[in-house]
């Protein structure tokens, strides 16, 4: 059972559902996930369980915990699929007999895997985790279902626990979205939320997001983000060497990122791209070579490193479909890492009608994962995931949303950052054809760091089911 699966079995049986609750942190919220339902449905259990083990097999753990109540099941039905000791940690406080807070056999000094089903702030992990240090139990891990982004996992990094979420409420929220089970009602609810980027994880600022970032050159960009106070990239579709080197000497100091189709070049000569990385430096921007990679990996890797535009040699950024699968990752990731390189995955298209369905955009985010070290984050028309080490950047970005007539789709800045909380906002024809570029590129980085400024604000001050 795959994720999109899982989440409308849960919608079918009532364990999602939409109103408005309060929450045991005290939040309202338009959408309350009651997982205790579950109980009745053995076969949703077990996928469940299932979901979670794949989550953390790869984690240290001597036995399995589940916080009381909901996720007893859960963690009971991992125990005995995999043969692994469980702990009860008692939620009152036993004034009789043994007078135990957690009940089983442990020895001091082992480690317990702590299983909950929903975390909003963690808070209910956390009360889990200091009766089971009490009793010399170490804590460095949690299974979770279904991340609220509320908060939890931060909460959770501060106390030195590692959350492993199967689930984003904002993927849960995408999900039914996509689906035809939900009401007309319902589709409002989700719509409010989305419009209010509660589909756009936690925003934290770009400075603080570079810690989470296991590729070196995604926290670059970052810290260079935020110091030029830039999240502009010039998509540089010009046909002429020395064309696109004018462009990039005139609206480099507007841009973080300049994003190029070497290979329509027509008078392409290798001193192009050392004369193209002396301006990088000059005005401090990434080069981003747009070349959509999508063979097997020993091709790309050869195309990569070779051919007549040794893409590898002065392309910091690189992008590729997921469709050849993860082989094709590790071939690009060979050459790129011993370069210091960064990869960017396409998962969503500005195009009308294109084929990648969510199906797809939720694998090729299953790639990265295994290549965090060289994956920078995603071409995307919005944010897909709650974890903050991922950048996101949004072709097809205009002032006008109008469109063309080969089926070019156009956001503006402010629905790119603050609806669909991308990151990097992507401008070509709106600068390139412009009658001052200079000028052109001017409002685009304004419109675009404005609309990221506005969404640290908000989602500071929101109240609302995600933070």
């Amino acid at each position: 059972m795959d994720n999109s699966q899982l989440v409308t079995s849960l919608y079918k049986i009532g364990a999602i559902k939409f109103g408005h609750f309060t929450l045991k942190s005290g939040q309202t919220s338009s959408i309350y996930v009651n997982l205790r339902q579950v109980i009745s449905y053995p076969e949703l259990l077990r996928a469940i369980a299932n979901l979670l083990w794949e989550k953390i097999r790869s984690c240290r753990f001597d036995s399995l915990c589940g916080v009381p109540y909901t996720a007893l099941p859960i963690a009971t039905c991992m125990s005995l699929q995999h043969s692994v000791p469980m702990l009860i940690r008692r939620k009152e406080k036993k004034d009789y007999g043994t007078k135990q807070k957690i009940e089983g056999v442990f020895k001091k000094g082992e480690h317990c895997l702590i299983i909950e089903d929903v975390v909003t702030s963690g808070g209910s992990i956390i009360e889990t985790a200091a009766d089971l240090e009490e009793e010399g139990i170490k804590i460095t891990d949690a299974a979770v279902l279904i991340d609220r982004e509320q908060g939890g996992k931060e909460n959770l990094n501060q106390k030195k626990y590692k959350m492993h979420a199967a689930l984003t409420l904002s993927e849960v929220l995408q999900i039914l979205s996509d689906s035809n089970l939900i009401s007309e009602a319902e589709r409002v609810i989700i719509n409010q939320l989305t419009a209010k980027r509660t589909n756009t994880g936690h925003r934290l600022p770009y400075s603080a997001r570079a810690s989470y970032c296991k590729n070196e050159l995604t926290k670059k960009l970052f810290f260079l983000m935020d110091q030029k106070k830039s999240n502009l990239a010039l998509s540089a579709d010009v046909t002429r060497g020395q064309e696109l080197l004018d462009l990039a000497d005139q609206v480099g100091p507007e841009i973080c990122v300049l994003k190029t189709h070497i290979d329509i070049i027509e008078d392409f000569t290798p001193e192009l791209t050392e004369k193209l990385q002396t301006l990088a430096q000059k005005h401090q921007f990434l080069i981003f070579e747009d070349r959509k990679f999508a063979d097997i990996g020993h091709t790309v890797k050869l195309q990569y490193e070779g051919g007549i535009y040794h893409i590898a040699s002065w392309a910091d950024i690189i992008n590729a479909h997921s469709l050849p699968g993860l082989r094709m990752v590790a071939g690009l990731a060979e050459a790129g890492l011993k370069q210091k390189r960064g990869l960017l995955l396409l998962a969503q298209m500005s195009s009308a009608n294109n084929l990648l369905t969510p199906e797809y955009t939720e694998k090729t985010v299953a790639i990265a994962k295994q290549f965090p070290e060289f994956v920078m984050g995603f071409i995307s028309q919005k944010k897909l995931s709650a974890d903050p080490q991922w950048i996101y950047m949004t072709p097809g970005v205009h002032l006008t949303t109008d469109g063309d007539s080969l089926g070019q789709q156009y956001v503006t800045p402010q629905e790119a950052i603050l609806d669909h909380g991308s990151d990097v906002i992507i401008v070509g024809r709106g600068i390139v054809k412009a009658m001052d570029p200079l000028a052109a590129a001017k409002q685009y980085r304004t419109a675009g760091w404005e609309a990221y400024e506005t969404s640290l604000k908000e989602i500071a001050t929101t109240s609302d089911v995600v933070k």
